[in-house]
């Protein structure tokens, strides 16, 4: 199992919901099948995957953060048909046994994404599908650009991802990821995450580098991509920005499926 090097921030993964933030998966979905989802965090997406297949179908969580999967089990105990697990995508074992394996906004933090998917595809039932859920976050927009402390902050956090091994335009190559793990019928949609101000949800949605400043900030600075005095000046510039200028913020994101081949007549399974 790969070490943890980052831990993710359960109120940023509590906001999120199936139909709003995976929304191609939430087009797949029918009653009675069985789905997995990588890297489940607090469930908040799992839950809904378990509403939409059901009670005779089955959602299974996995993620390798124990203290997630506490507030996964505790939040979401009365939700029919839906089960999660501590283990890791690179524990998975060449079962074909779901009709989906979905892994979304997961792959950014590993520094094996190839063998990530190439597991979860061995995970999929012949003529089932893999659906990605990905940043590139080197093409991050903020408008207008946000005062020079955020702007070293954000090239710090990008230098850290890097340092781990972690693709800054991972969204770019999940297709080449899809396809080179022998999935077939291969198509992308865009995803972005845009907030505009004036429009519902756009305070909530700057926080997330608040956020990240907070949580990760200290870890950050630890590797040696930033000082503690720009950590501190980039909080300080950012909740100014978004209290002010702010206009607009897009995270670039891709969601990217594809089939799992079904068996051809006398192949071998």
């Amino acid at each position: 199992m790969a070490a943890q090097r980052h831990t993710s921030d359960p109120q940023i993964l509590d906001r999120r919901t199936l139909a709003r933030d995976h929304r191609r998966l939430a087009t797949l979905l029918r009653p009675g099948m069985r789905v997995l989802d990588v890297g489940c965090g607090t469930g908040a997406i799992t839950s809904g995957i378990a509403r939409v297949v059901g009670q005779t179908g089955l959602a299974l969580g996995i993620d390798r953060d124990p203290g997630l999967l506490r507030l996964a089990r505790e939040q979401h105990a009365d939700v029919a048909g839906l089960r999660f697990e501590e283990r890791d995508v690179f524990d998975l074992q060449p079962d074909p046994t779901f009709d989906i394996v979905t892994a979304a906004r997961v792959l950014q933090w590993t520094e094996q994404p190839g063998l990530a998917v190439a597991r979860m595809a061995a995970a999929t039932r012949p003529g089932g599908r893999v659906v990605l859920l990905e940043y590139s976050h080197a093409d991050l927009v903020w408008q207008p650009e946000p005062p020079p402390p955020v702007r070293r902050f954000y090239d710090g956090f990008l230098s850290w991802r890097t340092a781990n091994g972690w693709d800054n335009r991972l969204a770019d190559g999940l297709p080449r990821l899809l396809e080179e793990a022998g999935l077939v019928e291969v198509a992308t949609s865009v995803e972005d995450e845009v907030a505009v101000r004036g429009e519902s949800g756009f305070e909530d949605s700057l926080t997330i580098w608040r956020r990240v400043m907070e949580g990760m900030g200290s870890t950050i600075v630890s590797a040696g991509a930033l000082s503690a005095d720009d950590l501190n000046a980039a909080l300080i510039a950012y909740r100014s920005w978004c209290d002010g200028a702010a206009r607009v913020q897009r995270m670039v994101l891709r969601a990217v499926d594809g089939r799992r081949q079904p068996h051809v007549h006398g192949e071998s399974a």
